[in-house]
């Protein structure tokens, strides 16, 4: 059986070479603490490469999708300073295998939280604004037959994030009933709400708070939080234009090009 290194090995030879069968072979499906042993391996490897990490995404935040992978948590992964596309900018197809977007809110952190017992409202008051966002995800497994293990090894199948230049504090906006949609091409493509994260955005924050905090780490001033999908991702495809509309927040947009 490969160990975690030959594993982490794997996952970044597929970011050049194409994707990869799923990682049944070194990692059993609901193998939390492997799987994000291969993802810190592969975070050090491109921190030592020159990458700076610049936040951190949220998965799994639909109980449908927990359900479907047999497990009962999000996960998360490394949100890494080159991963950010401007609002209104361009997505070469060259540097994605499989792409998906995903509408979300962002939160941008004033200052460090480091609380094994953190609550939303402890989230609330570390942030300094939310910003719409759409998280483009990938996978660098085959055809996306991903197992709770394959995505957190996969650093949560992240890929690029877009960050909305409508920056709005916290007081006053209602973060749980605002409405989302995802626009492809000017059609709906994709709706939901705020409540469709985890229940609530800073539920999901909160939740990851305890968890680095547990593992010995921490959010810090100036981090972006990717809370989690608002709605159901959809496919891109060369040529579309997508745009993610939020409540309170305004929208964001990139283009998808070959």
């Amino acid at each position: 059986m490969p160990d975690a290194h030959q594993i982490a090995e794997r996952l970044r030879d597929a970011y050049r070479g194409g994707a990869v069968q799923p990682l049944r072979d070194g990692l059993e499906p609901t193998d939390g603490p492997g799987a994000y042993a291969v993802q810190l391996i592969n975070t050090q490897h491109w921190m030592a490469m020159g990458r700076r990490i610049v936040g951190r995404k949220i998965g799994l935040t639909s109980k449908a999708v927990q359900t479907q992978l047999g497990v009962d948590q999000p996960d998360f992964g490394v949100l890494f300073e080159d991963m950010s596309i401007p609002t209104g900018g361009v997505l070469h197809a060259a540097k994605v295998l499989q792409p998906k977007a995903e509408a979300e809110i962002a939160l941008v952190l004033a200052r460090d939280v480091d609380l094994p017992h953190a609550r939303p409202e402890d989230l609330a008051a570390a942030t300094a604004y939310a910003v719409a966002a759409i998280e483009i995800v990938d996978s660098r497994i085959a055809n996306w037959k991903i197992s709770f293990a394959d995505t957190v090894a996969d650093n949560g199948s992240s890929a690029f994030f877009v960050l909305g230049a409508n920056r709005k504090p916290l007081a006053g906006l209602d973060l749980y009933s605002c409405g989302m949609v995802l626009e492809i091409n000017d059609a709906v493509a994709s709706i939901g709400a705020g409540a469709a994260c985890l229940g609530h955005p800073l539920k999901a924050a909160a939740w990851l708070a305890r968890t680095l905090s547990t593992a010995g780490e921490k959010l810090k001033a100036g981090d972006i939080v990717l809370t989690g999908a608002l709605g159901p991702m959809v496919p891109l495809n060369i040529g579309d234009r997508v745009v993610a509309r939020v409540g309170g927040l305004g929208d964001c947009s990139f283009r998808y090009e070959g």
